[in-house]
């Protein structure tokens, strides 16, 4: 039996996490997150599977074939998007990617998991909602109740920041400058902090809000209601619960599915609209590069109608169709 063969991956998986996810990288606790869920995923197929516990499985079990099965077993079993099984893909290979460094001897097993390909799958667009529709949906919470003058300020701050989900519960006290000039600094994606500038009215709201949180700085800005952070789902349900509030003003939202995300799409839509340029908009959404902006975002029928009507029509005599064959002009006579 080959040294590949009886390697347990146990140690492996440990060291990958620990060492490489944690310490060489200091990957975010998001990704450390996502790619724990990955291999308990993985590790309960196998043991389904292969009736082995997961401290005896050795990377010979773990070969190409297998993976492929994990993957069919992702998106016909757990029904997961063509974007999800990608994602736990991009996990695996990052593990085999360790693996030939740390361990030569399954260069062979680690190369051919790290073939199986991306699988290509079409991207929707996301839609975004206009400007009456965002103003009925931010305008929606109460402000008679504390959770409903969180999620007015909560849904503004959103909108206004252009934050993913991810990024707004993370926020804390000591992340909002308020003078001279109000300000939001965003942890994003890779480490990356930003900064977006905040219109006065959301200002006046933060400033308000402020005396209904704790005072200390490390307090989560939009808490839960036990002062904790907030979950994603719970921002998700907080704003499904206003779209349904505003379509008493704009019926046509009852058939929207309008996600946190949308909100971040729409504003990027809006500044597209009002000539701010790409590269501007990538900085504001934490983008590392125009290039995902401009997949990012959309013009709109009206701004391809301006644009169209910016350019004149070639000088050109319409051809009119002469029927040169003696069927062809009786057809083209009735």
């Amino acid at each position: 039996m080959s040294r590949a063969t009886s390697l347990t991956f146990a140690t492996l998986l440990e060291q990958f996490f620990v060492d490489r996810l944690m310490s060489q990288l200091r990957a975010s606790p998001r990704t450390v997150a996502a790619y724990r869920d990955t291999f308990k995923l993985l590790l309960a197929f196998a043991h389904r599977r292969l009736a082995t516990p997961p401290a005896a499985l050795t990377l010979a079990e773990l070969d190409a074939p297998f993976v492929l099965d994990f993957l069919k077993h992702l998106e016909e079993e757990r029904h997961n998007a063509i974007r999800s099984r990608n994602a736990r893909l991009a996990a695996i290979r990052s593990f085999m990617q360790f693996v030939v460094f740390k361990e030569p001897g399954a260069v062979g097993i680690a190369q051919r998991v790290l073939a199986i390909p991306m699988k290509r799958f079409e991207r929707p667009l996301v839609g975004y909602l206009t400007r009456p529709q965002i103003e009925a949906v931010l305008a929606s919470p109460t402000d008679t109740t504390w959770l409903g003058r969180r999620d007015r300020v909560m849904l503004a701050v959103l909108y206004n920041s252009g934050a993913r989900v991810s990024e707004l519960i993370g926020l804390r006290r000591d992340d909002l400058v308020l003078d001279p000039v109000a300000q939001l600094r965003i942890l994003g994606k890779g480490r990356k902090e930003r900064t977006v500038p905040l219109w006065p009215a959301t200002r006046i709201q933060l400033k308000r809000w402020l005396r209904e949180i704790p005072l200390d700085q490390n307090t989560p800005l939009f808490p839960s209601r036990s002062g904790g952070r907030l979950a994603r789902v719970s921002v998700a349900e907080r704003l499904a619960l206003s779209v349904q509030m505003a379509t008493r003003e704009h019926p046509e939202l009852a058939k929207r599915r309008v996600s946190p995300h949308v909100l971040r799409h729409s504003l990027a839509m809006h500044l597209l609209q009002s000539g701010v340029d790409i590269t501007v908009i990538a900085l504001w959404l934490g983008h590392a590069s125009p290039v995902t902006t401009h997949q990012y975002v959309e013009a709109d029928l009206a701004m391809k109608t301006r644009a169209l009507e910016s350019l004149r029509a070639p000088a050109t005599r319409p051809l009119r169709y002469r029927p040169t064959d003696r069927v062809l002009s009786f057809l083209q006579g009735l």
